[in-house]
């Protein structure tokens, strides 16, 4: 059983027991975050949302909050002594998927 679902602006694929890294939340580690806006469920049979599932709901933990790794960002134009370095560590929330209702 899996599904689809949408926070961040993104969507994941999920099925229980995984881990997966989402757009920052703001819990602590331990706390309980329910995701409401499931896409499309399939359990044997697909059923899509229009555009969300009614009902269906998938609960999950947060394990740890941190950053990710830096992306570089470098520009330079040429014949003109123009460079710019830029680094970005975009902020992640790593959540382990515990159930979903469907």
């Amino acid at each position: 059983m899996y599904a689809i679902i949408a926070t961040g602006g993104k969507q994941y694929k999920v099925a229980e027991g995984d881990i997966i890294k989402v757009e920052k939340l703001g819990l602590e580690a331990g706390a309980e975050v329910t995701f409401d806006q499931v896409l499309a469920v399939n359990n044997g049979k697909m059923v899509v949302g229009n555009p969300t599932v009614a009902n269906a709901k998938v609960t999950a933990s947060v394990v740890e909050e941190g950053k990710n790794r830096k992306v570089v960002v470098y520009r330079y134009k040429r014949k003109t002594g123009y460079n710019k370095k830029k680094g970005h560590r975009q902020p992640f929330t790593k959540v382990k998927i515990e159930k979903i209702n469907a």
